[in-house]
């Protein structure tokens, strides 16, 4: 084991008020590295129904991701040139926000999710959607009816995948001869050099970086071509992907990360302990702030509840009584309470009505457009608190 934070509740495990009464289980966060190829994930895992099957963050709910996934669908088109009425498919579809802008411009698309609900509202808004799991038997059944894939995408999915092999093989099964996966995933070199110990949760079972996954998509008939660092989530890495002697070459970005992850030293032990200190220095200086504050009368709000907001208060040892509220714009979080601390989640309006003194940014990573949107509140008085990656008051 290389890291161990504090246990935490499952990230996303919102109640309502008829639950507050019921004690929620926490579960253990420790990170561990493989000697043999440089690997870090977690090794407790939680049951995927249990996580996914009532899921309740919907993408489409965030305007930068919408503007991301646009962006997204953009960069495959042009650089990749799928055939138009190609098919694509997306593994964890989500509302279907992404294939909504391929189906827009000529693709067939099928979304894969298994989250009832969000499945049901995509279905309902013109995006295909299977209910379920990806499987090699699944992606059997897709090529069968559909024909093989030109595009396959999963985006903050392959964190969440126990038996990654069998999804990985499913893919290579359903992928056409010239086709492509592209994938977003968290990247361990951000996690490290920006701070984002709180992208560790029980959804993010794999902690990837560039140098493992090229054997291991090797294993697989698969190629990684590109390994490009982009914004999303505060630092996450987007791979392309190919079948083994395809048509594209091997793009510098795949080599350029695995020589900047072998400075930092991935691969050691003393790594991951240094980045231990840190986070606690980072929680002892938000604590003092929040309680030198709270001891001066001030009222304290939190924004955002994303599912990063969980292990970020955990960890940082931000008491329940500290935060009178959180707000935030998905319409299934509101009139819920949050994981294990139970603070009460409500819409934004609320920064307005109920008038708090601070707002405590749990969704840091989107500081500038939220405190943009917000000018009104700052006008008025008010001050927002970035915790990551320095305590900052703005």
């Amino acid at each position: 084991m290389v890291l161990s934070l504090v246990p935490t509740p499952l990230a996303n495990a919102f109640v309502t008020a008829q639950e507050l009464a019921l004690e929620q289980r926490r579960y253990p966060l420790d990170l561990w590295l493989c000697r043999g190829c440089g690997h870090v994930q977690l090794l407790d895992v939680v049951d995927p129904r249990i996580l996914y099957e009532h899921y309740v963050y919907v993408s489409g709910t965030s305007p930068v991701f919408v503007r991301h996934f646009e962006a997204y669908a953009g960069y495959v088109a042009e650089r990749f040139r799928p055939p138009r009425g190609g098919l694509v498919v997306d593994i964890g579809s989500n509302d279907g926000t992404l294939l909504g802008f391929f189906q827009r411009a000529g693709s067939r698309v099928i979304g894969i999710e298994p989250a009832r609900e969000i499945s049901e509202a995509s279905r309902r808004d013109g995006i295909p959607a299977i209910t379920g799991f990806f499987t090699p038997e699944l992606a059997a059944q897709i090529a069968g009816e559909h024909g093989p894939a030109s595009v396959i995408t999963a985006n903050n999915v392959l964190a969440h995948i126990d038996d990654l092999d069998a999804v990985i093989r499913g893919i290579e099964r359903l992928l056409a001869p010239e086709g492509v996966f592209v994938f977003e995933v968290s990247y361990l070199v951000d996690v490290l050099e920006k701070t984002l110990f709180d992208t560790i949760y029980h959804e993010h079972l794999d902690y990837h970086s560039v140098e493992p996954l090229v054997p291991f998509f090797a294993r697989c008939g698969l190629e990684l071509i590109e390994a490009m660092r982009i914004d999303s989530h505060g630092g996450s890495l987007r791979g392309v992907v190919q079948r083994a002697g395809g048509p594209h070459a091997v793009g510098s970005s795949v080599f350029d990360a695995i020589a900047h992850e072998q400075r930092l030293k991935l691969r050691e032990e003393s790594t991951f302990h240094a980045f231990d200190d840190h986070i606690r220095d980072l929680g002892a200086r938000l604590v003092r702030l929040l309680r030198k504050l709270k001891s001066e009368g001030r009222r304290i709000a939190g924004f955002g509840a994303p599912a990063k907001a969980t292990t970020l208060l955990y960890q940082l040892g931000i008491e329940p009584g500290m935060m009178e509220f959180i707000v935030d714009d998905s319409p299934l979080k509101q009139g819920r309470y949050s994981p294990g601390m139970h603070i009460p989640v409500v819409p934004a309006q609320a920064l307005y009505e109920r008038r708090p003194d601070y707002v405590l940014l749990l969704a840091w990573n989107f500081a500038q457009p939220i405190i943009a949107k917000h000018a009104a509140f700052r006008e008025a008085g008010g001050r927002f608190i970035v915790p990551l990656p320095a305590v900052e008051v703005r």
